[in-house]
Parts: structure tokens; sequence; C-alpha cells
């Protein structure tokens, strides 16, 4: 399976993996200013963006997809969905990934007994049940609750809307959203060995900061930081500040 990946810049390389319903364009203005020193390669997901939809969704399969795309050691930032994806990367293939950046994600995206640190099920269940009847007024109702409590909301809230359709429509969301009601990182944890940073909004209702700190304590080497006035976005709410922790990850790990 061909992924659509767009590459620019020269140095150690970063991949960057993208949230649900959105494509790797999303990271275009990070990845711009981390190219002057790093090639960073922005992917599309399957189902997302410009890349061909999986009638699965599987985690491990997509991880292995990436492996496969990515041969060479890489440093991966994952964000939300993509963040989940990179988890299992980084444990099914640890010679492959020098380090991760994790963005409000988590290993588990629906509340029950045992995790408080999400939203409740019929929250996810509902975006997937409205994705036939009403599939663009669904992805930006989404976009704008992952906006929610950042100070900047509304013209974050724009400039993703600009992005939404730029790779083309989605072909293969709901698999990627069933995956996300069903998945159970918790496991993986102890197996993730590369050194890991953490960037995590106060305000996320969609992967509250509960999960990063759980993260922060479970891998073996994480630091986790912290934006107080950030939501589910904090590489677009408070792109300088994201960007400046970040590259200081990359080279540090480089």
């Amino acid at each position: 399976m061909n992924l659509f990946v767009e590459t620019q810049g020269q140095g150690p390389d970063v991949v960057m993996l993208h949230g649900w319903g959105l494509h790797g364009g999303v990271f275009a203005r990070v990845a711009e200013q981390l190219a002057t020193r790093f090639c960073v390669h922005l992917v599309d997901l399957p189902g997302h963006g410009a890349s061909p939809a999986l009638q699965r969704f599987d985690a491990d399969a997509v991880a292995d997809l990436l492996a496969a795309h990515f041969p060479l050691p890489a440093q991966v930032v994952g964000w939300s969905l993509g963040g989940l994806i990179a988890q299992h990367w980084a444990a099914r293939h640890p010679a492959q990934v020098k380090s991760l950046a994790l963005v409000a994600t988590s290993p588990r995206f629906v509340r029950d007994e045992t995790w408080p640190h999400a939203q409740e099920r019929k929250s996810i269940e509902a975006v997937a049940q409205s994705l036939d009847g009403a599939f663009e007024q669904t992805l930006e109702r989404f976009l704008a609750l992952q906006m929610m409590g950042a100070p900047a909301a509304r013209d974050t809230l724009k400039a993703l809307r600009g992005e939404l359709f730029s790779h083309g429509r989605p072909q293969g969301l709901l698999p990627a959203l069933e995956l996300l009601l069903e998945a159970d990182a918790r496991a993986l944890a102890g197996r993730i060995q590369c050194p890991t940073a953490l960037f995590y909004g106060a305000r996320d209702a969609i992967t509250p900061i509960g999960a990063g700190r759980w993260l922060a304590e479970s891998l073996p080497d994480a630091v986790l930081y912290e934006f107080p006035q950030a939501s589910h976005a904090p590489f677009l709410s408070h792109e300088q500040d994201f960007v400046r922790a970040l590259a200081e990850h990359l080279e540090t790990q480089a």
C-alpha cells in the first residue's frame, strides 16, 4: 500500500502522524520551521487525505506499514490518533524509532472504570453515526470540539477548516474511528524504551491531561510538557512555544 507523504528539509528524519479526520498538512507550519534542521515527513494515514483506505484500521498493521515505508531510524511525532499509532510503532519496531513526541494522545480514548482520562464512549459513537449523513458538518463539529477551551480557538479553527479537504476527501474515516473506540495500548508502555516527550493541553476534553501524566509515569524515559491554556491542538494554538520545545527534544535525540 502506498502512503501519501510530503517531505521537506534536510537533516535527521522526523515523521509526523496527524489526528483523526485530518491529514499531514495540519503540521505544515510546524514542519516549515523544523525543516531548517530536519528532514520532515508529513504522512497521510490510511483513509485520510490522499492515502487509500484500509478495510480495517488495525493499529499494529498501520505501524508495520509505516515501518516498511520508513526503514531507517527516525524520530516520530504523533498527535491524537497519530500518537496511538506511534506508540504501536515504537513498541513493535524499537530499532526504527529513535524518539517519540506524543501530542494530546492516549493509550485509550474511551472512559471506563479503569481509565478516567478520556471522553465517554457515546461521544465517539455519535461522531461515527453521523459520518454517513452529514460528513462535512460532522468533521467541522469534531474540529470545534478539539479547540474548545483554547484562548485563540476561533482563529485556530478557521485555519483547520481551510486545511480539512486540501488533500482531497478522505475515504476511510470510520475504520479509524472504530479503532479509537476499541484501542487499549496501556500494556505497550513498558515496551517503549526510546526517549519520549509528551505535549498536553490542560483544557483538553478529548485526551485529558491525566492521560499525559499517566504516560509520564508509565514510560521508562519520558518528559511531560503541559500547556495550561491549550486544548487538543497545542501545536496550533501555542505554535511558537510548542515548536521551541519540540525542536529542543528532537535536537537532543538526533
